[in-house]
């Protein structure tokens, strides 16, 4: 096991340096710089622009520019923001807990409708119900973040006028100072009537658009397992037995069909936070998805670099535990059978 582990440890470091490149490169072929957004400030001279692009190290080479970014990214150093002047991780924690909370919805959403959805259709394999729910699951997987979120809004918050828009919750309503950055927990720790159920209401919407993907993925995932082990021998005695359908399907079939929709729901998790940026930026929600829109606009390197090599250095750190647990559960696979 130990050198199963060492093995994985060893193919991250190859994938951590090459997106600390991608990412040092690809912010700087964004069009413009730092420097350009600085000069709506009235009266400045020259001097302080000069003065601005040494503080910011832009006057020094590109790969000048990298060494001091990697050397810091080894030391724990992340940068400082160039607009808040405050160091991006410290940003980055304020943000985060908005963007776990929606993202935690999010899966939760996607695991309860999507892994009954996938043992459904897999117990009535080429029926209504089978090509009914995988059409929708290809539906779900194909459809835009940012459409879907936009019909969602004109359906649900403009239509029917059952959700709020955006935001996390009705400012106006109800104040507090956050606990712990999860909007649903402070809300029941203010104690003020009615806000754990508008901090839900704001949920509604984006839980929604985000879960969608990986609901549509768990649901194919569990269905094409549940079909595999349907047909194994166990479950035909099982049958033959005389035991209740429910009996059969839900407690030898799942459980052993879970396995890989374990590492699929795992696995999805990069892509949650990678669609939250869309979502946040749909919804205003004060996220570190929107965080990273808003740096984009205000050409922040430090903000933008720190705040993608954070996420993911979270998505590496989270597939590297799948793989762990992988191996755990299945021998096999660490031994490289």
């Amino acid at each position: 096991m130990f050198r199963f582990l060492l093995k994985r440890l060893a193919l991250t470091l190859p994938t951590f340096f090459a997106l600390m490149v991608i990412t040092f490169m690809m912010i700087r072929l964004v069009p413009g710089d730092p420097i350009e957004v600085r000069r709506g400030e009235r009266g400045i001279s020259p001097e302080r622009l000069a003065e601005l692009r040494h503080e910011m190290g832009l006057d020094q080479p590109v790969w000048k520019q990298f060494a001091d970014y990697a050397w810091g990214l080894m030391h724990g150093d992340f940068g400082t923001s160039i607009i808040s002047k405050t160091p991006v991780i410290n940003e980055f924690l304020t943000l985060f807990p908005a963007t776990l909370e929606l993202a935690f919805c999010a899966m939760l959403f996607a695991i309860i409708l999507g892994i009954p959805a996938g043992v459904i259709a897999a117990s009535r394999r080429g029926g209504v119900y089978d090509q009914t729910l995988m059409g929708l699951a290809l539906t779900g997987y194909s459809m835009p973040i940012f459409w879907w979120g936009l019909m969602l809004i004109l359906l649900m918050s403009n239509t029917l006028q059952l959700t709020p828009v955006s935001g996390r919750i009705d400012l106006v309503k109800y104040y507090f100072e956050p606990v712990t950055g999860f909007m649903l927990i402070d809300a029941a720790l203010s104690g003020q009537k009615g806000a754990v159920l508008d901090a839900a209401r704001h949920l509604v919407l984006p839980t929604i658009v985000l879960g969608t993907v990986p609901l549509a993925v768990i649901a194919r995932m569990t269905r094409s397992a549940m079909l595999e082990v349907l047909e194994e021998d166990y479950i035909r005695t099982a049958r033959a037995k005389g035991l209740a359908v429910w009996r059969v399907i839900g407690l030898h079939a799942l459980r052993n069909a879970l396995i890989p929709v374990v590492t699929v729901i795992g696995l999805s998790i990069g892509g949650l936070l990678a669609g939250a940026v869309l979502t946040e930026t749909i919804f205003s929600w004060p996220g570190v998805g929107k965080w990273l829109i808003e740096s984009i606009g205000r050409r922040d390197y430090p903000a933008l670099q720190g705040g993608i090599m954070l996420i993911s250095t979270m998505v590496i750190v989270v597939n590297l535990i799948v793989d762990l647990l992988y191996g755990l559960i299945n021998p096999r696979i660490r031994h490289g059978h």
